[in-house]
Formats: C-alpha cells, sequence, structure tokens
C-alpha cells in the first residue's frame, strides 16, 4: 500500500534507501529528512519496500530518488510509485516528470522507457563510478484526467 510519507517516516523512508543502495550512494535519515523540509518535496512509501522523493517547482517535477528493497523488486513496486508521483506532480500542475538515471542501470531504464520517458539529455560522468546519466522526462498531460 502506497501512502504519502511525511515528518515520522525519514528513518523508514532511509532504511528502504539503504537496502536498495547497498555499497552505493546512500541517503541517510538527515539528509531525506532535510529534504522533506524543502519547498515542493514529497515522498511516497510502499510498506512492502520501495520509496519515493520528487519535487514541484513551477511547471516540473523532479524524481529524486526511486528505491525498492531487492526482496520487492520485480513485483510492480517502482512503477506504482512512480505513477503515483506522476499523478501528484500532474494535480500540482506539473507538465512534465524529470529523472536521471545511470547508464548502466539497465533495470531502471527498461521501468522508465515502459512508462513512456524518453531521453532529453546526458550528463557525462556524472556518477562516482564514472558512469553517464541519462536526463530522461515524462509529459504529465495524461496524468491530469485520472485526478
Amino acid at each position: 500500500m502506497i501512502t504519502q510519507a511525511g515528518a515520522a517516516h525519514p528513518m523508514a523512508l532511509a532504511a528502504i534507501h539503504e537496502s536498495a543502495f547497498a555499497g552505493g550512494e546512500v541517503w541517510d535519515v538527515g539528509f531525506i529528512a532535510a529534504q522533506l523540509g524543502q519547498p515542493g518535496v514529497f515522498a511516497l512509501i510502499d510498506d512492502a519496500g520501495g520509496m519515493i522523493m520528487a519535487r514541484v517547482a513551477a511547471d516540473e517535477a523532479e524524481i529524486l530518488t526511486l528505491a525498492v528493497s531487492p526482496d520487492a523488486r520485480r513485483s510492480g513496486i517502482g512503477r506504482a510509485l512512480v505513477m503515483e508521483a506522476a499523478r501528484i506532480a500532474a494535480v500540482a500542475k506539473a507538465a512534465r516528470l524529470v529523472l536521471e538515471v545511470s547508464a548502466t542501470n539497465l533495470a531502471a531504464r527498461a521501468l522508465y522507457r515502459g512508462m513512456g520517458f524518453v531521453q532529453v539529455g546526458r550528463r557525462k560522468r556524472y556518477y562516482a563510478d564514472g558512469s553517464d546519466a541519462m536526463i530522461l522526462a515524462l509529459a504529465l498531460s495524461p496524468f491530469v484526467s485520472i485526478s
């Protein structure tokens, strides 16, 4: 079940993030709490082991992070979280949803491509491992009718 995360959820969000990015760039409780305090930032949590944080600024929304625990992957949680974040962003009048994903993260790229995201840019050697970041975008106009 997906619920909106708030001030009481940084520990749970951080635990999911750590499980998903073990050995990578993990967001700790303090960082997540600070992000939740920023204007336009919202988070969703799935009690089966997924979380997403996004930000709406003017007419654009951005996925800041998406994490699904390893034991909950390939169950539709990531897709459901992105869909709900897109719906929330559309209701907030964002015209598109953008994100950055490592060019080496084939599973995430397949998820986003299957949802209709298209590549709109690339940042060379963006990540600590030297991989490029692919900038992807999704038009949110179809989500307006869902709200």
